[in-house]
């Protein structure tokens, strides 16, 4: 990239979609909802209202760099393709064993992960490799063509391929697919040799499922998106953010959508660790306040924290190894349900509780007007005054404090005989709290004191911490 380019940044997040137009050193910003049955609408209206400002069209654009929570959001809600697994005989519920590790010992009514692929759509074939990659015995070539037309019978979507050591000799999972894909035109076919070629089976044999659960939504997204771009008259490269901060190409996350999962969060730590080096600041951590989630970032000597595997959708809120193992590089963060648009409600014991539920952009807040009647983070800063109702995204989306109070009075108030102020300045109390321990726990996990660092925070959401947590904290209004 040069400086003389005109550059484009998009991000799709839960609630609301972010454009930005580089112009030659000039910038222009737009936010729109996310459109969930079609989110590349949301990218097009931005990029037009950008383009609108700057005076220029879709064919000036020189480059499009895209970060997206739209595999995230996949794995987490289970909106995954119809998807078989193909494994090695007698590793069949590696996926559903795990590492056999308890990571709370004491529970007796441990709940573990579901496994993203049921047991009957799993299927053991013959063949073996040692450790070093020599075949101990042949792939069941005959079985696998069988297996084709049962796969092609039962209408599944996609396929993962995952054989033991296949890490140290692809050549029995390349076959396989090639075997499955010729009679099979169509099905994506993502193997762990490609996918995630190291050793440590669950891990692998889940990433690979991962990748080939969210390929099909993930390829017909981008495919729409690149399609559209050129109707519009884009004739620029679209590159994709990947986990571990980097760019790749819309062929490369076609196939590898897994590496997008963290693709939009990466980009904050990548802008937070840019700031960081700027103003000299060698201990940082990065929150990144979004509409569905927040994103709590340790940056050290202005280079985020990485790491070669990473959970997502832990079943036990904090509990590392409660979630399902992603293996690929990325940027280490931790991610909670505590966004403006989580909702707040109050439990069996009269407690004020938020998230990890989100109203999202669809209905979303009360205040948004769109249908959503249940009190959000959101609801609470407008009743508060930490957000102005008539300058919300720049005064394109106009906010109902009235709604706002209404929900909260209904939600929470009623319950606890609260007035909505009262009820509103509890909710953010609550919402605050967690959010500061989750920093405290991520922090810990990784042998360090938080109180050191000083915080750069972004999003939409500037009041959010108890005093105390850091020793400063910069807000930029992203």
């Amino acid at each position: 990239m040069t400086a003389g380019e005109i550059r484009l940044g998009a991000d799709i997040g839960g609630t609301f979609t972010d454009v930005a137009l580089d112009l030659r050193g000039t910038l222009f910003s737009t936010k729109v909802l996310t459109n969930y049955a079609a989110p590349e609408q949301a990218i097009l209206d931005g990029i037009g209202v950008v383009t609108k400002q700057a005076g220029i069209g879709f064919s000036d654009l020189d480059i499009v760099i895209h970060g997206t929570t739209l595999a995230t959001n996949s794995l987490i809600e289970r909106r995954g393709a119809k998807t078989a697994l193909v494994t090695t005989e007698g590793f069949r519920d590696v996926i559903e064993m795990r590492t056999e590790n308890r990571f709370d010992q004491y529970d007796l009514n441990l709940v573990l992960p579901t496994p993203l692929i049921p047991r009957q759509h799993r299927f053991p074939i013959a063949g073996r490799l040692d450790a070093q990659g020599r075949e101990l015995l042949a792939l069941d070539e005959v079985r696998l063509e069988a297996l084709a037309n049962e796969l092609a019978a039962e209408a599944f979507e996609a396929i993962a391929i995952g054989f033991i050591h296949s890490y140290q000799n692809p050549a029995h999972e390349e076959r396989a697919r090639a075997i499955l894909a010729a009679k099979l035109p169509g099905i994506p076919i993502s193997i762990s040799a490609e996918v995630s070629p190291q050793m440590r089976e669950f891990e692998r044999f889940n990433t690979v499922c991962a990748n080939a659960y969210v390929r099909p939504q993930m390829q017909d997204y981008l495919t729409r998106l690149q399609s559209r771009m050129k109707e519009q008259g884009a004739q620029c490269p679209i590159f994709m953010i990947h986990s571990g901060g980097g760019l790749i190409s819309v062929d490369t996350a076609i196939a590898f959508p897994v590496r997008l999962v963290e693709s939009g969060p990466a980009g904050g730590a990548i802008f937070a660790a840019d700031i960081a080096a700027r103003f000299d600041l060698e201990k940082v951590v990065s929150f990144d306040m979004g509409g569905t989630t927040a994103k709590i970032c340790l940056i050290e000597d202005f280079t985020p924290q990485t790491a070669r595997t990473f959970e997502v959708a832990r079943t036990y809120r904090f509990c590392k190894g409660s979630g399902m193992p992603i293996s690929i590089p990325v940027i280490e963060m931790i991610e909670i349900g505590a966004g403006g648009g989580s909702i707040a409600w109050v439990d069996a014991m009269e407690r004020i509780q938020t998230g990890p539920e989100s109203a999202a952009s669809e209905p979303g807040p009360a205040c948004y007007g769109r249908g959503g009647d249940r009190p959000t983070i959101t609801d609470a800063d407008v009743v508060l005054g930490k957000i102005d109702p008539d300058n919300f995204a720049g005064g394109a989306i106009k906010l109902s404090k009235s709604a706002s109070e209404t929900a909260i009075e209904k939600e929470v108030g009623a319950a606890l005989s609260l007035t909505p102020l009262e009820a509103a300045f509890g909710i953010c109390e609550v919402v605050d709290e967690n959010m500061a321990n989750a920093a405290r726990v991520h922090a810990v996990e990784n042998g360090k004191n938080v109180s050191e660092n000083v915080m750069i925070a972004f999003g939409g959401r500037p009041h959010f911490m108890r005093r105390g947590s850091v020793k400063s904290w910069a807000w930029i209004n992203a």
